[in-house]
């Protein structure tokens, strides 16, 4: 038998001792057959992509940190652990809600595009070959993640980024998922010598169960813990990250990093079945997410005790689907530079107008809506405290034709989610990403830059402005106390997928573990297929030929989706779930 050398044997035990931090306690009644995928806790509970991201929110929680902190660890864990979809070259969002205080607060650090007036072209043919880089917006992760830490955390900065520093320069084992994450993304890790020793070692991708060290991001997470978000924004790092992505054909400036501003945003707010549902506003995607909750009320769907065997809630589910990503195609953008009717297509008048197209003939490809009509709206008395304000109508804006499925995210890419509540209810809600797996594939300072910039379309392109995403980071209250905290990772499947869970668990009234693992569909706003996953019933697939669709086997994987959530009971159980469809797990107090 090999031994590892001492050294590496070390190192080693210290990766599995941290992922075997705060063992989950399992519940009696519904012992998931996959480990930590569904968790209950008496007091915080992690939910994430990683086992080891999870045992860092964790550790933080036991630390006394509270929820923001959790997250904050969390995610500078997974920009670690889960780099292929995540890291600190990308961006993402996160909703924050403050028990005490009984509101919620919304931060957007997605990935933007800087200064020069390039930003507004597209390349096409041998020029987009030659420009890899132009892929690569300037990176808001870590931006994002101190501000959050600075505003409504209570540990200190160095505290709650310990863990990811342990895992980069102590270790981690790899899992099946990052392995074939790896041996897919070859070509991208082969561009950089530094990449390639460390993820192809020897020229092969490395297996589960080895231990993946990166020394330079540790170097890089060290940096950030001592200095700020300065240390990664200005000097020596940014510097060094702009050369790269110029030589890879790339825009980003040292200028441009150094002007990197975090969004603070109000969320959109909608009352369902005595909820009240926050999700995220443009550039995110979360008004689809509310749309979808509202159809589904509005068509009878949630009347339907389920999905799983009932073909004409499925049926129904997949034009509320299509509807509602007609909609999120193309109601989207960034706000501070073009308007966007985000409250309108939130809103419950609008999604009673859907339905009713929704619940029309299948047709090959679904319109979108004028949800400018209802962007003025009144608010309903539970979002009384978010106020979204409504958009100012552009000229051009008439019309609802639309003859094909609008860019909505690249289709290839993945993502990451976490959900955390503690002992005290505060509770964060958060999505991250670098794009297509591994990014841009620009590799500096140990991490990859994010593709977020090939989300900009020619509706939204332009110097100085957030890429669009469908990244809907969401919360459901009840009576002011956290009910639901869930997100998704997946691009397009994202919206759909939280949808589909949230019906289960707060309508249908499904335990959260068995919602979270029950079979999904997919649609697609300018074709008839429906992509359906295996374990409905045969009346169900069926129903979907009958009605005019046209059922496409899908088996449960990666990009299916990746859901994370916790579920608080009334009697104040916390429930952690993670998607089987990804190697996350939940871990509770």
């Amino acid at each position: 038998m090999t031994r590892l050398p001492a050294s590496r044997r070390t190192t080693l035990l210290a990766a599995l001792a941290l992922g075997a931090c705060a063992r989950p306690t399992l519940s009696t009644d519904d012992l998931s057959p996959a480990y930590g995928k569904r968790v209950e806790g008496s007091r915080g509970m992690v939910a994430a992509s990683h086992p080891d991201a999870a045992a860092a929110g964790a550790e933080i929680l036991r630390a006394g940190g509270n929820a923001a902190d959790a997250a904050v660890a969390t995610a500078f864990a997974l920009s670690v652990t889960d780099i292929s979809q995540t890291g600190l070259g990308g961006g993402g969002a996160l909703t924050f809600y403050d028990a005490r205080r009984q509101k919620a607060e919304h931060l957007s650090f997605y990935p933007r595009t800087g200064g020069d007036s390039a930003w507004a072209k597209v390349d096409t043919g041998a020029a987009a070959a030659r420009a890899l880089g132009r892929a690569a917006a300037v990176p808001g992760m870590v931006a994002g993640l101190l501000e959050t830490q600075r505003r409504f955390g209570r540990l200190s900065r160095v505290q709650v980024m310990a863990p990811a520093i342990r895992l980069a320069r102590d270790g981690f084992v790899v899992s099946p998922l990052l392995s074939r994450t790896i041996a897919s993304s070859r070509a991208k890790l082969n561009a950089y010598p530094a990449a390639r020793a460390i993820f192809l070692p020897d020229s092969e991708p490395l297996r589960p169960g080895a231990l993946l060290v990166q020394p330079a991001l540790a170097a890089t997470l060290e940096g950030i813990a001592a200095g700020g978000a300065e240390a990664f924004y200005k000097g020596a790092i940014a510097e060094q990250l702009a050369r790269d992505v110029q030589a890879r054909g790339g825009l980003i400036t040292a200028h441009d990093m150094s002007r990197y501003p975090v969004a603070e945003m109000i969320p959109l707010c909608a009352a369902w079945r005595g909820f009240t549902v926050l999700s995220a506003p443009p550039p995110m995607g979360g008004s689809a997410v509310l749309e979808m909750l509202q159809m589904a009320e509005a068509t009878g769907i949630t009347s339907a005790g389920g999905f799983t065997d009932r073909p004409a809630a499925v049926t129904s589910l997949a034009g509320v689907m299509r509807t509602a990503q007609a909609d999120a195609g193309w109601w989207r953008g960034d706000p501070q530079v073009m308007a966007v009717p985000a409250r309108g297509v939130a809103s419950a008048e609008y999604a009673r107008d859907r339905a009713q197209v929704a619940a029309g003939p299948v047709v090959d490809s679904v319109k979108r809506g004028d949800a400018w009509t209802h962007d003025a709206a009144a608010l309903p008395a539970a979002c009384a405290s978010y106020p979204y304000a409504s958009a100012t109508r552009p000229a051009s804006s008439a019309g609802s034709s639309h003859d094909a499925d609008a860019p909505n995210d690249d289709g290839t890419s993945f993502t990451s989610h976490l959900s955390v509540v503690d002992a005290e209810g505060n509770a964060v809600s958060a999505t991250t990403t670098v794009g297509v797996l591994f990014g841009s594939g620009v590799y500096t300072g140990g991490f990859f830059l994010n593709s977020s910039a090939a989300n900009l379309d020619a509706r939204t392109r332009g110097p100085n402005r957030y890429a669009n995403s469908t990244m809907s980071p969401t919360l459901v209250l009840d009576g002011g106390k956290v009910r639901l905290v869930i997100g998704a990772a997946g691009s397009q499947y994202i919206q759909p997928a939280i949808a589909q869970v949230t019906v289960r668990i707060l309508a249908f009234n499904e335990d959260p573990g068995r919602a979270i693992t029950a079979p999904r569909i997919q649609t697609s706003v300018g074709r008839r297929e429906v992509e359906v996953e295996p374990g409905f019933s045969s009346e169900v697939y069926a129903a979907l030929v009958a009605a005019g669709y046209r059922p496409a086997s899908r088996v449960a994987d990666i990009a299916f989706g990746g859901v994370h959530g916790v579920y608080v009971r009334r009697d104040g159980m916390r429930i952690g779930i993670a998607d089987p469809r990804r190697d996350g797990v939940a871990r509770g107090q």
